[in-house]
């Protein structure tokens, strides 16, 4: 498989309070999706850092479980995953220290234990949890719904 490589970019206008942005992928699949101070620490309509960071990192994790599964010849029916990203003060600023992975599965011939394994196992192997890792407190609870 050739190296992969994705872009997206950020425009931005006026200061940190009062001011705008819009964040754009190489995809298209975000165009000029608006964030600002108000989306990213309010609840104005738009889109923010952390947001996104939570979008990534659950698609990320939920195909890597989904291929530990099949892998294990557990294909699963069903993986939702929800991310919540947690943001806290640092001084004078913010730090991301935590993200929360709650994982849903439906899986054919595993039991609760099994589940959780793969879990676990597939937290360690996600790239954006590598990339966050040392930085950000993972945590992960496994539900399965058979």
């Amino acid at each position: 498989m050739a190296d992969i490589e994705r872009k997206a970019n950020a425009r931005w206008s006026g200061d940190l309070g009062s001011g705008k942005g819009t964040l754009s992928t190489g995809s298209g699949v975000l165009q000029e999706t608006p964030y600002s101070f108000k989306t990213r620490f309010e609840d104005a309509p738009g889109t923010n850092p952390e947001e996104l960071l939570a979008a990534a990192h659950s698609g990320c994790f939920t195909m890597q479980l989904s291929a530990l599964l099949a892998n294990d010849g557990h294909p699963a029916r069903l993986l939702a995953t929800d991310a919540t990203c947690i943001m806290e003060s640092d001084g004078a600023g913010f730090k991301i220290t935590k993200m929360k992975l709650m994982v849903r599965g439906s899986v054919d011939g595993l039991e609760q234990d099994g589940f959780e394994a793969a879990v676990s196992k597939a937290a360690e192997m996600c790239p954006l949890s590598q990339v966050m890792k040392g930085n950000v407190q993972i945590e992960h609870e496994a539900v399965l719904e058979n």
